[in-house]
């Protein structure tokens, strides 16, 4: 390629010569796509030749090349390769039977760019012909991507975003807080949890102590039973509190920013507390009329929001997670072993989906609260020293294998058939349970 930019320490020609490519895919495509155009590098099975393109990003010209691609090879299968699995270009080309796309992590081409460049070169086209290169040579490390089906796709997609706007709802209450502590200190002592739809109704009604004393007792009161908080022992303590409150500040300038500043965040998570609701409704419905909501369904510590992650996390296709290492180390939850010499370490495993390793160890969380082997275990684990964290997603470990067993089987979770696996085993785990009343009665039959 006459624009490929040659680094001194390396031939870049010696270094991408490709060999003749295998003959089960009439030709082998890297694409490096960008918002506006996409680069193409094309090679023909049996050839070495690279034919370089680009393809705006628009619905008909997309469609145009992947027509002309496929006319140039009828009835004949084309290799793609391209960066990450979230592109709407993927969906695209997974509208035409003849391609088999496959995902590469942006982290791991952006490493074999720096292992073939190291002088850190880098463009669109060589972009593009160093992924067709790792197609060729290393494609027995890549699996082609296969969608899982619309409903499960549709599951995972809404409860990552809904996780999004949950981030987005907790960073405007803290900011909520900050101002109240600054102005209206009594709203915190009123409510114990400031992220209730209630109190951004409230606030909506009363941004300040000042507005907040001009309501009369009745109008209070008809507020908190419209909310469902009618312990009369609750209202009259709000009520005394709110007669007594003085104002910490009467700096006019800090009050009328400061209020002004509640009322535009009252509005954001008003707003937020109802696109909140419909995600967990849409999801709610979603997960009941799922294949495998039963399954996940009967994990402890299971709820709404974590049923439709673990659906979506594993998914419906049996050969995805051949083997729960698969799944461990995919998630990150599994750590990295270090070995050089004598020295030997194990790591954290960075390079993971950040939510989907958020998923099993936020499960793991969960069921801290109503599975009694659960908490024994992240018990023995703070015992040995470690952090909380350390502990939950040593906890998440165990998890993982077992829900991987249970989805593998295609059976809910029962908690009975585990201790009694971990009762034939002699496992120590059995002699921490202590708390009797928590222990379910484990059974002597095989």
């Amino acid at each position: 390629m006459n624009d490929k930019p040659t680094p001194p320490t390396l031939d870049p020609s010696a270094a991408l010569a490709a060999p003749v490519p295998a003959p089960d895919f009439a030709a082998f495509v890297g694409i490096d796509w960008a918002d506006e155009k996409h680069t193409v590098c094309i090679q023909k099975a049996g050839s070495t030749a690279v034919k370089q393109q680009q393809v705006a990003q628009t619905p008909q010209a997309l469609s145009q090349w992947c027509n002309s691609l496929i006319a140039e090879f009828p009835n004949q299968k084309l290799a793609i390769i391209i960066e990450g699995n979230r592109s709407g270009l993927i969906y695209h080309l997974l509208a035409y039977p003849a391609f088999v796309i496959y995902p590469i992590n942006p982290k791991s081409a952006a490493k074999y760019r720096e292992a073939i460049y190291p002088n850190g070169s880098k463009s669109d086209p060589l972009d593009a012909d160093l992924l067709l290169d790792y197609l060729i040579h290393h494609r027995d490390r890549l699996r082609a991507w296969v969608p899982d089906t619309v409903q499960t796709r549709t599951l995972g997609q809404m409860a990552e975003d809904r996780r999004t706007l949950v981030d987005s709802r907790t960073g405007l209450l803290n900011t909520l807080t900050s101002r109240l502590k600054l102005v209206f200190p009594q709203v915190l002592e009123l409510f114990d949890n400031i992220g209730l739809p209630m109190i951004a109704a409230f606030l909506g009604k009363w941004p300040s102590l000042s507005k907040l004393q001009k309501a009369r007792p009745a109008q209070l009161r008809a507020f908190f039973y419209a909310h469902n908080s009618r312990s009369e022992e609750l209202i009259q303590k709000r009520l005394e509190l709110i007669a007594q409150a003085t104002p910490l500040t009467e700096d006019v300038a800090t009050l009328t920013t400061a209020t002004m500043m509640i009322e535009a965040l009252v509005l954001q998570l008003t707003k937020l507390h109802q696109i909140i609701a419909g995600y967990d409704k849409q999801l709610m419905e979603l997960t009941r009329s799922h294949a495998l909501a039963p399954i996940f369904e009967s994990l402890p510590g299971a709820g709404k929001v974590m049923v439709p992650r673990l659906i979506s996390a594993l998914g419906t296709q049996p050969e995805r997670w051949s083997e729960a290492y698969d799944l461990l180390c995919f998630s990150g939850v599994a750590p990295v072993e270090i070995s050089s010499g004598k020295q030997y370490t194990v790591a954290w495993r960075w390079n993971c989906p950040r939510f989907f390793r958020q998923t099993f160890v936020e499960f793991a969380g969960c069921s801290l609260k109503v599975c009694a082997w659960a908490r024994a275990y992240y018990d023995d684990q703070k015992a040995k020293g470690k952090e909380h964290h350390k502990a939950i997603r040593a906890l998440a470990f165990k998890w993982i294998r077992i829900i991987w067993k249970c989805w593998k089987d295609q059976v809910p979770y029962n908690e009975l058939t585990y201790l009694n696996a971990l009762k034939k085993k002699n496992s120590p785990l059995l002699s921490k349970l202590n708390k009797p009343e928590n222990t379910p009665i484990i059974s002597t039959s095989a």
